[in-house]
Parts: structure tokens; sequence; C-alpha cells
């Protein structure tokens, strides 16, 4: 199916209005191969009548099946693995002692298909060991993508997939469910809520601050206007002392924020 220069602004023009996610030229082919069976499926001949149809959605149904048609979600476990280290060796042990009423807040902010959220969960679960009934640890992970939340609400992951684990994670938090295919135990199920939202909203309902942001290798895809005032929410939403974690591809530039640079890809509210 073809699409014109004109749909392909329009529809680009709602992606980025709408999701912060900024489409360039040379993804038209992309977006279209993404899209083609969900016009057909949704009775429209062109590009022009599946944007009548989103852009007059009242439901959200029909831009939700947009949304999980065009996000990328490629993540898997341990990801970026320093930032796991570092968590564990040096931010939990400082937050420990910091907190006194051990109401330990962290947020998820792009969880995709769950891998983030369940390591950082196994971390949390080893770090605190007995004391870990005295302390309220649960992540809030949120995602754009329904069909990503629900991937991350089952938990279950391939034999593949779980490979990068440390056989004493397997050991400990993962049972066998079938020849290739594995799920979390409840007790680490249990440790994420998961939810639907838009990081480009101009406000989140949250009622408390997070000790520890994890957003990382989302804001490769927004431009900069959007990149600034969403690291301006994640600091305002930051606990003094907290931090927050990006992608090891992404950075900020120093004079758009007041978080302090920590290491490359970590930093801190003061």
């Amino acid at each position: 199916m073809r699409i014109t220069e004109g749909e392909f602004r329009k529809l680009t023009k709602f992606i980025e209005d709408n999701f912060g996610i900024h489409v360039k030229q040379e993804k038209k082919n992309i977006l279209i191969s993404k899209l083609e069976n969900t016009l057909y499926e949704n009775g429209c001949s062109n590009f022009t009548e599946y944007y009548e149809q989103i852009s007059r959605d009242k439901s959200g149904d029909k831009v939700i099946e947009f949304v999980n048609k065009i996000t990328t979600n490629h993540t898997f476990f341990m990801r970026e693995p320093e930032h796991f280290y570092y968590f564990r060796d040096m931010v939990l042990p400082y937050l420990k002692g910091k907190i006194k009423d051990r109401d330990l807040r962290v947020w998820c902010a792009a969880c995709s298909s769950g891998e983030e959220a369940y390591t950082l969960a196994m971390i949390i679960d080893e770090f605190f060991g007995d004391e870990k009934s005295l302390w309220d640890k649960k992540i809030l992970a949120t995602d754009l993508s329904t069909k990503v939340l629900n991937i991350a609400k089952a938990g279950i992951y391939s034999e593949e997939g779980i490979n990068a684990l440390p056989s004493l994670w397997k050991m400990n938090y993962l049972k066998k469910i079938d020849e290739k295919n594995y799920t979390f135990t409840d007790k680490i199920k249990n440790e994420v809520i998961y939810r639907r939202l838009n990081l480009v909203d101009s406000s989140f309902p949250f009622k408390k601050k997070f000790h520890v942001i994890f957003c990382r290798n989302v804001m490769i895809y927004f431009d900069n206007k959007t990149k600034v005032d969403l690291i301006k929410k994640f600091y305002d939403l930051t606990e003094p002392g907290g931090y927050l974690f990006i992608g090891h591809s992404e950075s900020i530039n120093r004079e758009d924020t007041q978080y302090k640079y920590i290491r490359p890809s970590v930093y801190r509210k003061e």
C-alpha cells in the first residue's frame, strides 16, 4: 500500500503530538509495513481514512491499537548490566541508610515487556534478604503499549530469553512451565505493579516521589523539547538524593537539568 507525503506528515504529526515519538522520513516504509494489515482490518482503503479513524476515536481503542503497532519494544534481560550492578552496589546501600520510613519507591518509566522491572525486583529481594518483610519495596512499571504490558504481567519468558540471568536467580525466582518457557514466582511478580502511562502527558498521577527512576533507551525517539520537558517532570518526581538512570546511548545536556551528573547515563538529585 502506498502512502502520500501528506498522509505521512499527518500521521507522523499525530504520533509526535500525542506520544512524543519523532518518525524520520527514512522510516516511512517501516511505518507502512507496521500499519498495512491494520488498515485492512479496520476497513480502510488508504491512510487518509485510517488517520480519520484514529483522530476521531473517542473510545481510545483505535489509538491503543495504533500505538501497539508503531512502538518499538526491543529489550532483554541484563541489558546494560552496569546499571544493575551500580543500583545493587551503590544506590541500594545508600538508600537503605537514608530512607527512614522503609518505603522504597522505584519507577521503571518505560518497562516494555518486563525484563527490567523483574530484574530490579530480584536485586531488591536479594539485597534486603531477611529484612525484606520490613520494607515496602514494590516497583511501579509503566509503558505506553498495552501489548507489552500484557506480556510483562504474564511474566513468561523463553529459556533463551532468561539465559543471561545468574544461575542463582533462575533457581530462586523462576519456575519451568513447559519444555521451553519459564515464569517468575509470585514472590517476584507481586513486587511489580504494571500500569499504562504516556510519558508525554502534561502531568503524572503520582502522590509520592520516587527514590529511583529508570527510563532507558526511550528518549532517543523524542525531539529535544519533549526530552527536556520529560527530564524536568522526572526531576520534580525524584526525592532529594534520588537517582535517574537513562540509556547508554542517551545523554542529558547539563544546562537543561538540575540533576547532577554521576557517571555515564546515571544522574542524581542533590
